[in-house]
């Protein structure tokens, strides 16, 4: 299977489970990794026949700034399911970041990755 990676997506969103991250948010990223067969797009050099990254993106953006969640787990999947009502994608792998988590020892990053499939 072929992939398409989006890496670094960004919005502001309101999720957590204390009350702080719900009212002030914080910065999400977002990796994908889009599982598909372009040969279909490449044979005809035809957009309409993969995944068109560019909408993709604001559609993922859009879900991580839209109805806040408890879990990042939560958050993955929905991207997941966004990213699968695309008719080309087979596959998709999503990371979720939350580089601002409220952890009170020093550290770099919180993740969460998932992979999902058509059922």
């Amino acid at each position: 299977m072929d992939r398409v990676t989006l890496r670094g997506l960004r919005a502001r969103g309101h999720h957590g489970v204390f009350e702080r991250e719900r009212a002030e948010g914080q910065t999400f990223v977002v990796d994908l990794v889009l599982y598909l067969d372009t040969r279909p797009a490449a044979s005809g050099d035809d957009l309409t026949r993969t995944a068109h990254y560019g909408v993709i993106a604001e559609e993922v953006t859009a879900v991580i700034a839209g109805e806040p969640v408890d879990l990042i787990e939560t958050l993955a999947q929905r991207i997941a399911d966004q990213c699968l009502g695309h008719e080309a994608v087979e596959e998709v792998e999503v990371t979720v970041h939350k580089p601002d988590a409220p952890i009170t020892v020093p550290f770099d990053d919180v993740t969460v990755t998932i992979h999902r499939g058509r059922a």
